[in-house]
């Protein structure tokens, strides 16, 4: 006759894919008629529900929405006791766990997950020493049994279902041969571990509610019941989605095995935060207010509304010196957290200066950001997207361009024989696309003489209003009366030859806020211009040069 250690790992091998198939798969067994059935079980589940100081009864359908949830669960971690194991008699044939501990974001971290659940299982003592263990349990023990549920339960089922049922039933100790175990819970705790035993059987809750559904998700990641999780976190994120839930959802605490459960939920409140404030700048007292898992979300979108990388490191900055008013924590969240969500290669050479000398940032963390930003800027245009390219894939994705108001330029300047800058702007085809057909986009500024410049592309009707055609045009910032001469010269790389070649040239003597270019800077249609066989696009990229020599 085969012993039950082999007919379980025989059923566990039979159904131990759910902990990699969705909870809902058409092939998960439906065991609900087995649920409490004595005919079906070989065991009893003792469940002894245990009073709280704050709150004797927790029912998840009374909190009506996601933060009366997080109020209550923040009351509950602040008043529940941190428990540790007890043992009860109940003779040879009766097994003891205590399962109303602290929630799991109140707990250090466990490197070894197997010694910790072998350490929650114990002999129960016999004779004098139950009597004294007992004695001792309860006189240090607060808190009282309300209540007591008794249920049938299939260990095969519900090793199938958890790791941690798993090892409870199969460790080859005596306790895996006991045909009555005791679970000790909060009475908080009741309801979420009443719908999490029935979904192990049958693939179903009756709750439904977003409350109802987070408690059933915390006593899934305690017991590890990998395939509830993924449930309740697809039936949340079929939720309408709010900033308190998006935020809540981020915060969840969940253990490292169990965190890849609820992974589709947190980047979901994550991608409904980066596009909640996209434009941070229309929700700045809101963003403000926001703490460092919803700024994180915001921060690592590509698509954030944002006039240049220097405005995200200037938002940055002044969020962070209000969250974090003591200089050596800001330091410290600025350098391990926040600092990998700014995309320092794309901020202007200007603001990298002061980078170096803002005292926000620990020294050699800003040099060792700001130099991996010049190498970048000192690459050439195919390396730079080959390393974007290699960079799209991870999470910090410090070489990937967002879609800025004002287009980066890579800037060499010369003092000598004149003061001189080169200035190059990339626009991408769709870029150059959107643009028609009264469109334009600017550069962000750059510097000569102490004068600031800038481009701007433009899609502009040729002169006698017969087509349309692509134009590019130099500015000056300055307004008033400043007087600035200077010779200036556009010019575009081709293909094969993949050399610049001058498309116009000239003088002028900005007095200031005036630009000055050319209207159809190719002499062609817009059509032509764009057309696939066009020469003027590389690998997708129109590739422009500026050169702006100060006039003696």
């Amino acid at each position: 006759m085969r012993d039950f250690n082999s007919d379980l790992f025989d059923l566990r091998t039979v159904i131990d894919s759910d902990f990699s198939r969705s909870a809902s798969s058409s092939s998960d067994a439906d065991f609900g008629f087995a649920f409490n059935d004595s005919n079906f079980s070989d065991r009893q589940l003792r469940i002894e529900i245990m009073g709280e100081a704050s709150d004797a009864r927790h029912d998840p359908e009374a909190c009506t929405s996601i933060a009366d949830w997080a109020r209550h669960r923040k009351r509950r971690r602040e008043d529940i006791k941190k428990d540790t194991v007890s043992d009860l008699p109940g003779g040879p044939e009766e097994q003891i766990l205590s399962c109303n501990q602290p929630d799991m974001d109140d707990l250090e971290g466990c490197e070894n997950q197997e010694e910790e659940a072998e350490a929650m299982v114990e002999e129960s003592p016999s004779g004098d020493e139950a009597a004294n263990s007992n004695e001792s349990d309860w006189s240090m023990d607060c808190s009282t049994v309300v209540r007591v549920k008794t249920l049938h339960i299939s260990s095969p089922i519900l090793a199938a279902k958890s790791p941690f049922f798993y090892k409870l039933f199969s460790n080859g100790m005596r306790e895996s041969e006991q045909r009555h175990v005791t679970l000790r819970i909060n009475a908080s705790e009741e309801v979420a571990l009443m719908e999490l035993l029935n979904f192990m059987y049958s693939n179903t809750f009756t709750t439904t509610s977003a409350p109802g559904l987070l408690d059933v998700l915390m006593a899934a990641d305690k017991f590890e019941v990998a395939s509830c999780m993924r449930h309740c976190s697809r039936l949340l994120r079929n939720m309408p989605m709010t900033p308190d839930s998006a935020l809540l959802y981020l915060e969840l605490p969940s253990s490292v095995l169990m965190a890849d459960a609820v992974q589709p939920l947190t980047d979901a409140a994550k991608q409904y935060l980066a596009a909640r404030y996209r434009d941070i700048t229309k929700f700045q007292e809101e963003v403000m207010a926001l703490p460092l898992a919803g700024i994180e979300a915001i921060l690592a979108s590509d698509d954030l509304q944002i006039a240049s990388e220097d405005a995200v490191y200037d938002f940055v900055l002044k969020w962070s010196r209000a969250q974090y008013p003591k200089l050596e924590e800001r330091r410290e969240i600025l350098g391990s957290r926040l600092a990998r969500y700014i995309r320092f290669p794309y901020m202007t050479c200007r603001k990298l200066k002061k980078v170096l000398t803002c005292n926000d940032f620990d020294h050699e963390v800003a040099s060792k950001l700001v130099l991996e930003a010049l190498f970048f800027k000192a690459e050439v245009p195919h390396r730079q997207r080959a390393l974007a390219s290699e960079d799209s894939t991870n999470v910090n994705r410090h070489f990937v361009e967002r879609a800025y108001k004002y287009r980066p330029v890579k800037v060499v300047e010369f003092e000598l024989p004149r003061q001189q800058c080169v200035v190059y702007l990339d626009l991408k085809r769709e870029e150059c696309s959107n643009l028609h057909p009264s469109g334009r986009v600017y550069s962000q500024a750059f510097h000569l003489g102490g004068q600031g410049f800038f481009l701007s592309a433009h899609c502009n009707m040729d002169q006698q209003s017969s087509f349309h055609c692509f134009g590019l045009f130099l500015g000056m910032q300055e307004k008033g009366s400043v007087t600035f001469a200077v010779d200036y010269e556009f010019a575009a790389r081709l293909k094969p030859t993949e050399e610049f070649v001058s498309k116009y040239k000239g003088n002028y003597t900005f007095t200031g806020g005036k630009a000055v270019g050319y209207r159809n800077l190719f002499q062609l249609p817009w059509n032509n211009f764009m057309a696939e066989d066009s020469p003027y696009f590389i690998n997708g990229v129109l590739h422009l040069r500026a050169e702006l020599t100060i006039k003696h």
